[in-house]
């Protein structure tokens, strides 16, 4: 059994830089980085891979960039987006990637406050966003430009990618020096939070912090030797840094990069993977265009997957409660699954799927209870990035509908008396960066570190959260309500791409709807509505009595003062481009509230 001293031990020993350098050595054929699908597919062995960094090491140390810097990577999902990274790491500089929605104001916001001495940015849209604050940045030495359309003519420090120097001395020993020179506890990486209450925060994480984490998930559930993953959420992304970039170092993976979401599905047909987090709007989607799939299957097909469906979902509910299976249960379920649900599950992609996770924000139940019924149970995981991600995992063996998990081993957490949830262990990064370099603390002498989410631990260890503490709604009569227990419910139903609650300070709690601009079409067509757009169908009357059942469904769930007294119905999408969500597609509360006052007012006048 791994133990919180055998994580420990290992983590300490262990850095990025020299994991790199094992993976090199010991499989240097296996495939490590792979961009594109079938035919158009390029794929870097670790043996390529770590040549690759090693080149473009001396290059950046050619440009001036140094230990204790800061390198801005500003790119799409694409290869050098993980040269550039570890390389940078080789260097004892931290690399930082950043949200490709972030406006000109916020990249300099940014710039500024990390001190920024090299940027790598992608081509001539991100340097047009760049241009105007370049000679604002006392600190910049370089700026390296992938494509070479993107340079302009006499810019000041820009170098092409190409253009780089990367060659060295035969038999230069420097790269290796650099690879042992880096140690556990160094900063390794940079990640700015989304800044939903605030300015972002500059959190920085350590070899320690993200080696720990890589090592917990793959003990707590594991998955195969060189597990297959594929890479589709933000760089910028705490999760996507770890699972993407770290861990696949950590286990020597196969990760195949999926540069535009909308390809999810053409890269999941492709790759199986054996491990795959998603936030909840793509479990969603995924259960949505699985449930399209069983409807339009044949009576009988339909019969045996609903047999399959019952006993899967008799096993998990028995799981969720923490119960044993039974022996004939299990029997019966291993044999429906082979025969019947895992070729549902390869319409998806997710034949092969050992370690399935959801995080950042409440899943619907009821999706979670959908796909379990397929053999694909989706496991909550709760963190921030200020623990590296997950600092609580669901397991198979601990688990329960409405949880996130318990703490993870050698990882304590505890509620306060407010109900706010703290976390102390190796996962917990040393602090914020501040604007003049230094890394500042946000723990307490104890080491706790404050969430700023509230929630409460059950007597199997189990963490429930129940809302972000700055988002309590509290009613004009006093009532404190948590506005993402309502949302999780009104999102389950297909129709309702994104609900957000509103009531703080009001008489009574109401909620915005936003219709899902795939499934709604689809929906209005089974129901035999004429092709109409998104605006019409959000007046439609027909939608809006499905919605206003949903409504209702959710009301019978909740307290009286949780209950929505009324709603409106927007044609949406809301994306970070809108402006209603984070690049993280979280809500923006309080844009929310801007950029729809006037819907939000009448409904309470």
């Amino acid at each position: 059994m791994v133990t919180a001293e055998h994580l420990h031990q290992s983590a300490a020993e262990l850095t990025i830089t020299r994991l790199l350098r094992r993976n090199s050595r010991e499989f240097p054929d296996r495939p490590a980085l792979t961009s594109g699908i079938g035919r158009d597919a390029t794929t870097l062995s670790w043996a390529q891979l770590r040549a690759e960094v090693a080149a473009l090491t001396r290059g950046l140390a050619a440009l001036g960039l140094s230990r204790g810097d800061r390198m801005l990577i500003a790119m799409s999902k694409r290869p050098e987006h993980w040269i550039a990274d570890l390389a940078a790491i080789h260097l004892g500089a931290l690399a930082c990637s950043l949200y490709d929605t972030l406006s000109t104001e916020q990249l300099r916001f940014v710039a500024r406050h990390s001190g920024a001495t090299a940027l790598v940015l992608e081509g001539e849209e991100q340097m047009r966003r760049w241009q105007p604050i370049l000679n604002e940045l006392p600190h910049l030495r370089a700026v390296v430009v992938l494509d070479p359309e993107g340079v302009p003519p006499g810019g000041r420090l820009v170098v092409r990618y190409a253009d780089v120097p990367r060659e060295g001395p035969p038999g230069d020993a420097s790269f290796e020096v650099l690879t042992d020179t880096v140690t556990a506890d160094q900063p390794l990486t940079l990640v700015y939070t989304s800044g939903t209450t605030g300015e972002p925060k500059g959190v920085v994480l350590t070899h320690r912090n993200v080696i720990y984490e890589s090592l917990m998930q793959d003990h707590l559930v594991a998955v195969p030797e060189h597990p297959r993953t594929v890479a589709y959420l933000p760089m910028a992304h705490v999760a996507e840094r770890v699972l993407g970039i770290y861990m696949p170092v950590c286990n020597a993976g196969h990760v195949t990069i999926c540069p535009d979401p909308a390809g999810l599905l053409p890269a999941l047909l492709a790759v199986r993977p054996h491990g795959f987090f998603g936030v909840p709007r793509v479990w969603e989607k995924l259960a949505a265009g699985l449930r399209a799939k069983l409807a339009a299957l044949p009576a009988e097909q339909s019969a045996a997957v609903k047999q399959a469906q019952e006993a899967a979902w008799g096993a998990f509910h028995l799981r969720s409660a923490g119960q044993d299976v039974p022996d004939q249960l299990a029997a019966k379920l291993e044999q429906l699954d082979a025969q019947v649900l895992r070729p549902v599950r390869a319409a998806i992609g997710f034949d092969d799927c050992h370690r399935a996770f959801s995080g950042a924000a409440p899943i619907p139940t009821a999706v979670l209870e959908f796909l379990a019924g397929l053999g694909l149970p989706v496991y909550e995981v709760w963190g921030l990035s200020e623990t590296t991600g997950a600092a609580t995992v669901s397991t198979p063996e601990a688990f329960a509908l409405g949880a996130v998990g318990a703490q993870g081993p050698g990882i304590e957490v505890k509620a306060a008396a407010d109900g706010e949830l703290f976390v102390r262990g190796p996962v917990v990064f040393p602090g914020y960066l501040t604007a003049d370099g230094r890394i500042e603390a946000a723990t307490d002498q104890d080491g706790w570190l404050p969430t700023g989410d509230v929630g409460a631990i059950d007597e199997r260890g189990l963490v429930r959260i129940t809302d972000r503490k700055k988002e309590i709604i509290i009613t004009d009569g006093g009532k404190n309500i948590a506005p993402t227990k309502i949302e999780s419910l009104l999102r389950a139903h297909p129709l309702v791409a994104q609900a957000v609650a509103i009531g703080d300070g009001r008489r009574f709690v109401t909620a915005l709807l936003v219709l899902d601009e795939e499934v709604a079409p689809l929906w209005a067509q089974a129901n035999g509505i004429a092709a109409a757009g998104p605006g019409e169908l959000a007046r439609h009357p027909e939608v809006l009595s499905a919605l206003d059942k949903a409504v209702a469904e959710a009301n019978a769930a909740l307290s009286r003062a949780e209950q929505v007294k009324k709603y409106e119905v927007l044609a949406g999408p809301w994306t970070p481009e809108s402006g209603e969500l984070t690049p993280k597609l979280s809500l923006r509360r309080r844009a929310i509230d801007r950029l729809h006052a006037a819907t939000i007012e009448s409904m309470y006048t």
